[in-house]
C-alpha cells in the first residue's frame, strides 16, 4: 500500500559538506514530496554521491540540515529500516550463495518480506544455490535490488546501479525497479549519468553541478516552465543581464523580454540564435518562436550554465592572482 504520510521524503536546508577546503555540496535546499521517483543528475564531482551518502547517514553535514522521511538520517534502527541503499557496484558477497544472502537479509532486517524475496528470485531466474561471485553483472544487480526491496523500505536509494550493465540487463533492472516501487508504494532516488534512463523512470529531477543544486522539481512542471525562444537572422546587440554580449541571440532584446523570465542558456544553431529560458507564467509571447524542451536539453542547459559560471570564476581568480 502507498505511504500516505505528507512529510517530505527529502528536505535539505542550507545543506553543506566540505572535505577540508574542498566543497562537495554547498548551500543546498530541497523539498521533495513522497511518492516520487527522483532522478539525480550531474557531471562527475558534482556532489551526487555525497548527497546520497548524506541521505543514508554514512556521512554527516558540515553545516545545514537534512531530513529523510522526517528524521535525521540513520538516527536509530527504525530509521535505518525505512531506507535501502544500493551502491554503484551493486555489492554482494562473492563467497555466499543467493540463498545465504536472503537468510542474511532476514536476520538483519526486522520488516524482511521473505515471500517477496523468494518470489522475485524465482522470477528473475536465479538459482538459490549459486554463489554470488559466479553471477553475471546483471544478475548481481538484480540480487542487490531484491535485497534492498525485501526489507520493505519507504525510500530506495541507488547510486549509478545500472551504469556498468549492458543494455538488456539495464532494461531488466529498470523494469524491476519500477515494479518494486509500485508494489511497495515507496519513493526512489536514482543517481545516473544516463539521461535516457532518468527520462524513462523518473518523475522528479535534481540537477547538481559545481556542488550546488542548479534546478529541482517535478519533471512535468519543469518541462512546462522551460522554453526555447528562437529568432533567426541578424539582430540587435543587447542581452539580458548576465549574458555575454558576444553570444547575442539575434532578434531578442532585454527590454522586449517579459518580466519574470530567467535566461538559462544562449545557443547558436544552424537556424540562428536562441535563448533557453525559465518562465513560471504563460509561454513568453514576442517576436520569436517558442519551442518546448526535451528533458535532456533542459539538463544540458543548466549544466552548460554552471560550467560557464565556473569558468568565469576561474578566469577572475587567475586575473587577480596575476596582479
Amino acid at each position: 500500500m502507498p505511504h500516505t504520510d505528507s512529510t517530505p521524503v527529502l528536505r535539505a536546508d542550507g545543506l553543506t559538506k566540505r572535505y577540508g577546503r574542498r566543497p562537495a555540496l554547498t548551500d543546498c535546499h530541497l523539498d521533495i514530496p513522497r511518492g516520487r521517483v527522483i532522478g539525480l543528475v550531474g557531471p562527475n564531482g558534482a556532489g551526487k554521491s555525497t548527497l546520497l551518502q548524506l541521505a543514508c547517514g554514512l556521512i554527516t553535514p558540515t553545516s545545514g540540515t537534512l531530513e529523510v522521511l522526517g528524521s535525521r538520517p540513520a538516527t536509530n534502527a527504525t530509521q535505518l529500516a525505512r531506507v535501502a541503499f544500493v551502491a554503484q557496484d551493486t555489492p554482494v558477497y562473492a563467497a555466499l550463495t543467493v540463498a545465504d544472502h536472503l537468510r542474511m537479509g532476514a536476520r538483519l532486517n526486522p520488516s524482511w518480506d521473505a515471500g517477496l524475496a523468494t518470489r522475485r528470485i524465482g522470477q528473475i531466474g536465479l538459482d538459490p544455490r549459486q554463489k554470488a561471485g559466479r553471477l553475471s553483472g546483471g544478475q548481481r544487480a538484480q540480487l542487490a535490488l531484491t535485497l534492498a526491496v525485501a526489507k520493505r523500505p519507504e525510500l530506495l536509494i541507488f547510486d549509478e546501479p545500472a551504469a556498468a550493465l549492458d543494455p538488456l540487463a539495464r532494461d531488466g533492472f529498470l523494469h524491476n525497479l519500477m515494479a518494486f516501487v509500485a508494489e511497495l508504494g515507496a519513493s526512489a532516488l536514482l543517481s545516473s549519468h544516463l539521461l535516457a534512463d532518468v527520462e524513462r523512470v523518473c518523475d522528479h529531477l535534481i540537477v547538481l553541478a559545481g556542488s550546488r543544486v542548479q534546478v529541482a522539481g517535478d519533471v512535468r512542471d519543469l518541462l512546462a516552465s522551460h522554453h526555447r525562444l528562437v529568432a533567426p537572422g541578424g539582430g540587435p546587440d543587447r542581452l539580458p543581464a548576465g549574458v555575454e554580449v558576444d553570444r547575442l541571440p539575434a532578434g531578442i532584446e532585454v527590454d522586449r523580454l517579459p518580466a519574470g523570465i530567467e535566461v538559462i542558456r544562449v545557443e547558436q544553431t544552424d537556424r540562428g540564435h536562441s535563448l533557453v529560458v525559465r518562465s513560471d507564467g504563460p509561454r513568453p509571447a514576442g517576436p520569436w518562436s517558442v519551442e518546448s524542451l526535451r528533458l535532456e536539453e533542459l539538463v544540458l542547459s543548466y549544466l552548460s550554465r554552471a560550467a560557464d559560471v565556473s569558468a568565469a570564476g576561474s578566469r577572475t581568480m587567475a586575473g587577480e592572482a596575476a596582479r
